[in-house]
């Protein structure tokens, strides 16, 4: 097996069928499917099982794919060191931010992007949990993300700490004189949490708060999409208790904020990077950007 092998087998496996991937490698459909049938000669198992065109691996195939995207991807960062080594920045950055920090992202991709016009950029959103698997599988090479996190696989830059504040429905609303609102209020409103698809997060710190004071709160509905949450208040489903930058950034008719006024729950946040990669030069400048205040 050599390294071309390797490519066409991998670009087969991530394509599904052997005409997408002749298309993206530029090269014929006959020669590929050769190579792929030498391959399995070689290795001595078959490697994908045919179904019509489509193209679905065997638990070897799978193997092999797993332990292949692993080589390229390190073999494609050994490259951008190489590649960087006397050379302007250059390539694509891909940016993974939990959706309530994205306040923190288009500034800063501005001045990057005036200083270093080579370099472009794809976006993903995703909750802490997910951003940070999509780190440790190498499919994004930074996340803005809210804490807590099991730091341990990541290099990390703090952000500014913030408060959390409640929002309820403007009709629920009248009904309160002040600015301000209780946890026990809290409790007796139906509440609705952001919360992760998995791991321990905002959720967890907010119940921690009621919990320490006794109270049972009212929760009807978690999720972990800050814009589902606002339109569920909105449309008064129920109260809920997010991060204050998200009223600033979010234009939603229909929602109030209050102060939590017996209680401070603060908000932790990170720009993240594993800590076994190589950490290229256009990374760097744009962590960078992150230690200095925005315009």
């Amino acid at each position: 097996m050599d390294m071309r092998q390797l490519r066409y087998f991998y670009t087969i496996a991530t394509e599904g069928q052997i005409t997408r991937a002749a298309k993206k490698l530029h090269m014929a459909q006959p020669p590929l499917s050769q190579s792929l049938k030498a391959l399995e000669e070689e290795i001595g198992v078959p490697l994908f099982e045919r179904n019509g065109k489509k193209m679905e691996l065997t638990d070897a195939g799978e193997v092999l794919y797993n332990k292949a995207d692993y080589f390229f991807k390190f073999f494609d960062e050994a490259l951008t060191e190489v590649k960087e080594t006397g050379e302007g920045l250059k390539g694509q950055l891909t940016v993974g931010c939990v959706k309530t920090l994205f306040s923190h992202i288009p500034q800063r991709i501005k001045s990057f992007r005036e200083k270093y016009p080579n370099v472009t950029f794809e976006l993903r959103e995703g909750d802490s949990y997910l951003l940070a698997e999509q780190l440790k599988n190498r499919n994004i090479d930074l996340a803005v993300v809210r804490l807590p996190l099991d730091m341990e696989p990541y290099s990390s830059l703090f952000l500014p700490e913030e408060k959390y504040v409640a929002i309820m429905p403007e009709q629920w609303a009248k009904s309160y004189q002040a600015e301000t609102i209780t946890m026990n209020e809290l409790a007796n409103l139906p509440l609705i949490l952001l919360r992760r698809i998995s791991g321990v997060g905002q959720y967890e710190l907010i119940m921690d708060k009621f919990e320490k004071r006794r109270l049972s709160p009212d929760i009807v509905t978690v999720c972990p999409d800050v814009d589902m949450i606002l339109e569920l208040v909105s449309a008064e489903v129920g109260a809920s208790i997010v991060p204050a930058s998200t009223l600033k950034k979010h234009s939603i008719n229909g929602i109030k904020g209050f102060a939590i006024e017996d209680e401070t729950i603060i908000s932790k946040s990170a720009i993240i990077w594993l800590k076994d990669r190589y950490l290229s030069k256009s990374k760097q400048r744009f962590i960078e950007l992150f230690e200095e205040p925005t315009r």
